[in-house]
């Protein structure tokens, strides 16, 4: 039963790339292991898989950066001949306890690769800031510095969401890029105001017209409010947006408490006086059509920092790998398409891998077997540091 378990691993690796070498196919057969459980294949592949896997263990760590030290988490497998990664949480309140940033840290770990996880103080209040970019580089620069963690003193870097652009960002800086073997950008952006842009029309660069989801608005709204009430209503709305955004983060892990927090903020709408009353209907009524205009004005003034833009900054001298979802209407894929393009027109090499198995930084389609041999690529080189 073993062996037939691991032989339903070693069906998704073509032929060409077993004779390539032992040692070539074994990176696409952790590859395989990771995508099955990422993709949530059940059956004998994932017993395979599970097979395949290491045992991980974790435990908590403050990481210090120049602001201070993070929360962060190492998990640890059982078997560790493989490079650590230093993986970051994209703009979501639980950090690095956000159940989805988890799995992928348990499963890169059980195909042997430890993980650091770094928590982004910033984000996870939905501040897309500098100081971010700040954090993942110290982060980067603290594990590469301990022996017991990475002995070789290389390690790979991978973000999630807007955490991704900020990798590439921070693994093209001075003091790390020469420590990183290869940064990952799990449905990034490229260009931070670029983004914000189709955030507010649902117009990407080519003219698509791809109707944005409405979290990117209200997280550009709690950003520049300052911009758009009187002062003495700007903590009250920040205050609202947060409650509708509790409730959206509820949503993925407990209806009833989403449901309750989505009537709150409806509730403290009604308590709000002008404007600010009616900004916090267009965020109750998700009208993107509503606020995306009032919104556009100001979205070079929030991201044109160039610590906040890939496009804008010195590229890493690793290779970078740019994952998407096809139809991400948070970050569109033509973000990762433009940034891969971007990259290598400066010398940087790039794979990149748009798919529909992805949603926004998150494999939740049914899979079909050519979709996962893309992803089984796609990570076995990654993985094969």
């Amino acid at each position: 039963m073993r062996t037939a378990a691991r032989t339903a691993l070693w069906l998704l690796v073509p032929a060409a790339i077993v004779i390539g070498g032992y040692a070539a196919a074994d990176d696409y057969v952790r590859a395989a292991a990771f995508v099955v459980r990422a993709a949530g294949v059940e059956g004998l592949p994932r017993t395979a898989a599970d097979w395949q896997g290491n045992d991980v263990t974790e435990r908590s760590l403050q990481v210090p950066w120049r602001g201070g030290n993070l929360a962060a988490r190492w998990y640890a497998p059982d078997v560790s001949r493989r490079t650590p990664v230093l993986l970051t949480p994209g703009v979501h309140a639980s950090g690095i306890d956000e159940p989805r940033l988890v799995g992928v840290a348990r499963d890169l770990a059980a195909v042997g690769h430890p993980v650091l996880t770094v928590q982004l103080d910033d984000l996870t209040r939905y501040a897309i800031t500098p100081r971010s970019t700040d954090m993942i580089e110290d982060a980067g620069l603290w594990l590469a510095r301990q022996p017991a963690l990475a002995p070789d003193g290389r390690i790979g870097v991978m973000g999630i969401s807007f955490a991704g652009g900020l990798s590439i960002v921070a693994a093209g800086r001075a003091p790390l890029r020469d420590l990183v073997t290869s940064v990952m950008s799990f449905g990034g952006h490229g260009d931070l105001p670029r983004t914000l842009r189709y955030l507010c029309t649902g117009v990407e660069p080519d003219g698509t017209n791809r109707p944005a989801h409405d979290y990117g608005v209200v997280i550009i709204l709690l950003g520049v409010a300052d911009r758009l009430v009187p002062a003495d209503q700007v903590a009250p709305l920040r205050h609202a947006i947060l409650v509708f955004l509790e409730a959206s983060r509820l949503d993925m892990v407990d209806k009833a408490r989403s449901r309750a927090e989505f009537e709150r903020a409806r509730a403290v709408e009604r308590t709000l006086p002008e404007p600010a009353r009616t900004l916090m209907g267009y965020v109750n009524g998700r009208s993107v059509d509503r606020l995306g205009p009032l919104l556009l004005p100001h979205v070079g003034a929030l991201g044109g920092d160039p610590a906040l833009s890939p496009a804008r900054s010195d590229p890493p001298s690793a290779e970078v790998f740019l994952l998407h979802g096809a139809d991400d209407n948070v970050i569109p894929a033509s973000e990762s398409e433009l940034l891969a393009a971007d990259l290598r027109a400066r010398g940087t090499a790039v794979r990149q891998l748009s798919t529909p198995l992805i949603t926004h930084a998150e494999v939740d389609r049914p899979p079909s077997v050519g979709e996962i041999w893309a992803l089984v690529r796609f990570w076995g080189e990654l993985l094969s540091d």
